[in-house]
């Protein structure tokens, strides 16, 4: 199993950017994506989640209006579009999968990426 994040980086406050996950090695359709985060001295926390059989999802009150989860089931993909970004979303960012249908805490990730630095500077 392989979950590979990209797309994260350096972006001033107020600016955008989209992370990438492309998933191999489990059946991507029948399998929840989340995304989750963790600062510096922070717990790790969800951020979004996208059940990908019906594309279900759900947001973290920090992502409500800001952020955009999605998934190309044709391409094993999952996507986390991130606009107004502040500086407290600062943090790696973590692409994880579960079997769990809805999943978004870290009790039911079976799976997790190596993460993907984003910074947003002030």
């Amino acid at each position: 199993v392989q979950l590979v994040e990209s797309g994260g980086g350096l972006v001033q406050a107020g600016g955008s950017l989209r992370l990438s996950c492309a998933a191999s090695g489990f059946t991507f359709n029948d399998h929840t994506i989340a995304w989750f985060r963790q600062a510096p001295g922070k717990e790790r926390e969800v951020v979004s989640s996208i059940a990908n059989r019906d594309h279900m999802t759900y947001y973290a009150d920090s992502a409500k209006g800001r952020f955009t989860i999605s998934s190309d089931n044709a391409k094993n993909t999952a996507f986390l579009q991130m606009n107004s970004l502040k500086p407290e979303d600062t943090a790696v960012y973590y692409c994880a999968a579960s079997s769990w249908y809805g999943a978004r805490t870290l009790y039911e990730i079976e799976y997790w990426g190596q993460g993907t630095q984003v910074t947003v500077s002030s």
